[in-house]
């Protein structure tokens, strides 16, 4: 039996405001929902500008009619989540605040979002921005997934490999990323080949050991049905019935960008994911992700998902420390802009 949250009240109050009330059918739910010591409650209270209140069973939302609409949503989308069993904590609320932000689209409530289903479960969006991520992969040849990081690019690109890895649609899997960051090479690491390319590979391990069991993973890797390889190892090779994904792209030249691109063969999938704001390569040298966006957007087939800062889904003082970063780099281009500026006027004053 299901307690499903019910309207007991609405009231419009002056200059546009409005004050609904929820009630809640099942006590033991309703503490999942609040959070202890109704942290859910205060955190939707901050996000949404709203005044929320319980009293018994019953919370009550109180404040202008739109923000008032969207409270009412997160708070009744959630309790659905607990109704089916689903955990409700500080990840999930953020999502489903994320998703009440006005630029969500908003024919779909959070309950009816696409999912990628795995035998661990079902992973599915947690900002606006991985809605049409979501969507471009389960419907595109190819995608382009772009933005900062902690937006689940590379994540959710691994989640739909082994959905599809696990119903029969790929016969494997192949990961892959340019082992160069932050100005390291490889040759500085200890240990053979694979010890050293390990550690650049890592991120791809740890979302693959999210989405199936470790056993699994390892026999899959064994009998070749999961690859995870240096970019370096695509060249002279043709992709065939598979899901590919070059992760960290924005550290690949055009030239290897080009290699992995035309690597695509029969039956194949490819995600390219990056973050163009963190390019290690050393200076002069055009990224191939921005390469590639400049030469293939827009190319039938082909889908770009480009993420920002309100897609975030990880800490979110994660979210704020990008927006920040990017604040500053807008400044400083603003001063080198008023700096030519000055020179233009000097040199034409001849100065």
């Amino acid at each position: 039996m299901t307690h499903t949250a019910s309207q007991v009240a609405t009231t419009s109050e002056a200059s546009g405001g409005k004050s609904v009330t929820l009630q809640f059918g099942d006590n033991l739910l309703l503490p999942l929902l609040l959070g202890d010591h109704d942290r859910h409650l205060v955190r939707i209270e901050q996000a949404m500008g709203v005044r929320l209140s319980c009293r018994g069973n019953r919370v009550a939302i109180t404040g202008d009619t739109a923000r008032v609409d969207a409270a009412q949503g997160i708070l009744q989308d959630l309790w659905r989540k607990l109704e089916r069993g689903e955990s409700v904590g500080r990840g999930e609320v953020e999502s489903a605040i994320r998703m009440a932000e006005p630029e969500t689209d908003p024919r779909l409530p959070l309950s009816d979002m696409p999912a990628i289903r795995t035998r661990r479960g079902a992973v599915g969006p947690r900002s606006p921005g991985q809605v049409g991520y979501m969507e471009a992969l389960t419907s595109s040849e190819m995608v382009f997934g772009v933005g900062p990081a902690g937006t689940g690019k590379t994540y959710l690109a691994v989640a739909q490999a082994v959905a599809m890895l696990q119903a029969g649609k790929v016969d494997r899997i192949v990961l892959s990323r340019p082992a160069v960051e932050a100005g390291e090479r490889l040759g500085f690491l200890p240990g053979d080949l694979k010890e050293k390319v390990d550690p650049y590979l890592r991120p791809l391990y740890d979302a693959l050991h999210d989405m199936m069991p470790a056993d699994q993973v390892i026999r899959r890797m064994t009998n070749g049905e999961i690859e995870v390889a240096p970019l370096a190892f695509m060249r002279g090779r043709t992709l065939a019935h598979c899901f590919a994904i070059l992760d960290e792209a924005q550290n690949t030249t055009a030239m290897q960008m080009k290699m992995f691109l035309t690597r695509m063969g029969e039956g194949t999938r490819m995600v390219i994911t990056g973050d163009l704001t963190q390019v290690d390569l050393p200076s002069g040298v055009t990224s191939g992700l921005r390469d590639a966006l400049d030469t293939v957007e827009g190319v039938q087939g082909i889908r770009v998902v480009r993420f920002d800062n309100r897609d975030v889904v990880r800490h979110p003082l994660v979210a704020r420390i990008v927006d920040a970063y990017d604040q500053r780099a807008l400044a400083v281009g603003d001063k080198r802009r008023e700096a030519g500026r000055g020179q233009e006027q000097r040199h034409g004053t001849g100065q």
